[in-house]
């Protein structure tokens, strides 16, 4: 064998025994080390007890509570709009311009003709006073005195009516500047001047925005529990938009329709909001979020404390013994918790908890119903690395958002107004 095969198998002999000794040694440290691994790195908090709204929501139509198509009430040439498309009229405003000209013509046939009616009563009123007075009367048959007395009303029925037409003229005048019903917002031209329009041409759409109503149904079972609450006091209203935030909080309910309607078992109800900030729409869909009261001393916990598993929801619940074994039981004493020693110092073991949840409470939390007490502390954070019985180490939170906070609004909300 040559020198250099020499070296070669001498190196990897040398690389081999490394390899074996960096190997068993490793295997004794894990060997010291087993049972011992270090806590997990968690964010905790206690249950939290609330008082709760409660809420019923399902999707609604944003509607004009009015909203007019502007129609003209003479026919003849547009001769001018006096609006801008997308713009807010008020009430009165002048829209639009017809041409006058034709029944001006008729204001001034009709005048000349009162004053020739005018003129032939005054010549029998005339007639007849001379034919009364008693110089004459003796010479003027009684026949004669009867017509002329005849004629008198004749006249004054023609003058009557002859105000009658110079009046209706003079409406049809003015129907010739049009002018806004309501306060609201103008829509898109229908009609450009130049053109001739009748009473059936629509110019535009004038839409009240402020306020603004939203109709929305709820299932029959509610009725008694709406009609409740409303008698009691005003319900609120929210409309929420699809990522969960609402568009407009002011509005407050106005009408419970007075039926159900058999083909859904769902009753209609109408809710009036301000609309000051001009986010409501009319025939813009949005969700209805309807405030029917409150829960006292609902158990709250963080939204991202409540875990999906195969059997159900469940919690961490952090407890100051260590688990024998998978515990899933109604609570924990809260001598085993935080609470014991007012949460100053943290428990060092995790459980898994079953519970009930039974709907969202305000933005981040979860109303439960049944399987913790309250102040027992959960986990809120670090659950990935968790397993039953593991220790644990408190760290402060990413996101204090997230955790329950005195005074924080709750809320129980029944999604398309099904209890959860």
């Amino acid at each position: 064998m040559s020198r250099t095969k020499w070296i070669l198998t001498g190196i990897v002999i040398v690389i081999a025994a490394l390899v074996v000794w960096h190997v068993f040694a490793g295997h004794g440290n894990a060997q010291a080390g087993f049972g011992k691994s270090a806590p997990v790195p968690v964010t905790m908090v206690p249950v939290a007890m609330e008082n709760v709204p409660i809420y019923l929501t399902n999707h609604g139509t944003v509607t004009p509570i009015n909203s007019v198509n502007v129609q003209p009430q003479v026919g003849g040439e547009l001769m001018q709009l006096d609006f801008t498309e997308g713009d807010p009229v008020t009430q009165g405003q002048v829209i639009a311009q017809i041409d006058p000209r034709t029944l001006q013509g008729e204001l001034d046939q009709a005048t000349g003709k009162l004053q020739q009616d005018e003129a032939q009563l005054k010549t029998a009123k005339a007639n007849l006073e001379r034919s009364e007075n008693p110089r004459y009367a003796p010479y003027v048959a009684q026949i004669d005195r009867i017509t002329q007395h005849n004629t008198v009303l004749q006249y004054q029925a023609a003058v009557a009516a002859d105000n009658g037409s110079i009046k209706d003229v003079r409406v049809q005048l003015g129907f010739t500047r049009i002018t806004s019903p309501i306060d609201g917002v103008a829509g898109i031209r229908q009609v450009t001047p130049g053109n001739v329009v009748t009473p059936s041409s629509t110019i535009v759409t004038i839409t009240q925005m402020h306020p603004i109503d939203v109709l929305f149904t709820l299932p029959g079972k509610y009725l008694d529990e709406v009609r409740g609450a409303q008698a009691k006091a005003p319900l609120k209203v929210a409309a929420i938009d699809a990522s969960n935030q609402a568009v407009a909080g002011d509005g407050a309910l106005k009408v419970v329709n007075n039926r159900i309607d058999p083909g859904t078992d769902t009753f209609q109800l109408k809710a009036e909001f301000p609309n000051a900030n001009g986010r409501l729409y009319p025939g813009q869909y949005v969700n209805v979020r309807l405030e029917l009261g409150a829960e006292a001393g609902a158990l709250v916990v963080p939204t991202t404390a409540l875990q999906h598993g195969p059997d159900g929801d469940y919690v961490w619940v952090v407890t100051g013994k260590k688990p024998t074994g998978r515990n899933v039981q109604q609570g924990s004493k809260p001598q085993d918790t935080l609470a014991k020693t007012g949460g100053q110092h943290p428990a060092r073991y995790v459980r898994v908890q079953a519970v009930t949840a039974s709907g969202d409470a305000g933005d981040a939390g979860q109303v439960i119903t049944k399987g913790l007490m309250a102040g027992e502390v959960v986990v809120t954070s670090g659950q990935f690395r968790l397993k039953e019985g593991s220790r644990v180490v408190p760290i402060a939170p990413a996101d204090t958002s997230a955790l329950p906070a005195a005074g924080r609004k709750s809320a129980r909300t029944y999604t398309n107004a099904a209890r959860l």
